[in-house]
């Protein structure tokens, strides 16, 4: 997910997750009532593809990474561990040899260790990312045996000093590992697991010759991964990235939008005059509908703050994309105090937890198909009380 501030076993599986939460990488298991199974089918728990999934659906953000360096396999199977029903794995960006790898964006000097490599000290650019002029080392830069020398780094040590314990224990995943990861998990845990990943900047890297929909796709056949009930939710900032990928893959397609004056990248680049205030309207939510399956919003286009940083009156976004098919799975609930509007927050210390269970209840409260969360094992328990009222 951006920062503009991602069956036959697993219909079962899944179906168990509002009976069962699971607590924790220990696993220990919390069993909810029947009100809790009761709401679970109601929110269509029978069936393969989206169907499967409980609602509200527990999205791990780029894995567990409230307390792992994000997009990192340790991130991801920490999500699974904490009950996450879906990964956020992960954010796709090619190499400079053409291959998909997870990272949240082409610059990598915040979340790896390139800096400290000397053998690549050259490499270091200032390009200009989607209008942003960006300063650092860029994936489309190296070959992949490259990158495999790295090792991820913690992205926001300010505020997770916890998470540099982990800092070098981890390299850059492919995209390709991350299926064979999700085979064996699902193998493991006897139900099925679903990542979703997202393709960062689309119209930046076809420029460069490297475009991303055609890869994912190539990707996603090869392992018989791109039907409309495959376990992969594929995302994007750009609504003609989506269109396109909607003539590649059957696969469920999410358009993800940001505050409400922006205008995604490829729209400033073809012109389109739109705002995502214009895409939220009920004409653009049915023309989203016509190629996609759900969106992907900021939170406060769900519930928007006033100029303190507070909750203010939802909107009628969830109605109105309900209406027309689309499902909302809004970003990024996190358990810090800077990340939380401001009546939830807690002291004055930026790095300590605030009233997180109440703003999952405010929002879950919006009807919300389920949320991106960096802290799986909050989100699991939140939406436990959610449904058991």
């Amino acid at each position: 997910m951006g920062t503009q501030e991602n069956e036959q076993a697993g219909g079962t599986g899944r179906r168990m997750l509002l009976g069962a939460a699971v607590l924790g990488a220990g696993g220990a298991v919390l069993g909810l009532s029947g009100t809790a199974k009761a709401a679970e089918a109601r929110h269509g728990g029978g069936g393969g593809g989206l169907k499967s999934l409980p609602k509200p659906t527990i999205i791990g953000h780029r894995g567990a990474s409230g307390y792992r360096p994000e997009h990192t396999l340790g991130s991801y199977q920490l999500a699974l561990d904490m009950g996450a029903d879906i990964v956020e794995a992960g954010d796709l960006v090619p190499t400079k040899d053409g291959h998909l790898v997870c990272r949240h964006e082409p610059e990598i000097g915040g979340t790896t260790d390139v800096a400290a490599h000397p053998e690549f000290a050259d490499r270091k650019k200032t390009k200009l990312l989607d209008g942003v002029s960006t300063t650092g080392w860029f994936t489309e830069d190296f070959t992949l045996a490259e990158l495999k020398t790295l090792r991820a780094t913690e992205r926001i040590p300010a505020n997770r000093p916890h998470n540099t314990l982990y800092n070098g224990r981890w390299e850059i995943p492919t995209f390709e590992e991350v299926l064979k990861w999700q085979d064996e998990q699902t193998r493991k845990r006897g139900k099925q697991v679903w990542i979703y990943p997202e393709l960062k900047h689309p119209t930046y890297f076809r420029k460069l010759g490297l475009g991303l929909e055609e890869r994912i796709a190539k990707v996603l056949h090869k392992h018989g991964k791109d039907r409309r009930t495959s376990p992969v939710i594929i995302q994007s900032f750009e609504p003609t990235s989506i269109q396109r990928l909607n003539k590649l893959v059957d696969n469920p397609l999410v358009v993800l939008l940001s505050g409400p004056t922006t205008r995604p990248w490829d729209f400033i680049e073809t012109g389109d005059p739109r705002t995502v205030a214009d895409l939220v309207k009920p004409a653009g939510l049915r023309e989203i509908a016509s190629y996609a399956q759900g969106l992907g919003t900021t939170l406060d286009l769900i519930i928007p703050r006033d100029a303190n940083g507070n909750l203010t009156t939802p909107t009628t976004l969830v109605n109105d994309a309900h209406k027309v098919g689309l499902l909302l799975h809004p970003w990024t609930m996190r358990n810090e105090n800077p990340f939380l509007p401001a009546n939830f927050r807690k002291g004055t210390d930026p790095d300590a937890y605030g009233d997180v269970f109440g703003a999952y209840k405010t929002y879950f409260a919006t009807g919300i198909d389920g949320v991106f969360t960096d802290n799986p094992d909050t989100g699991v328990l939140a939406r436990e009380d959610f449904v058991n009222g």
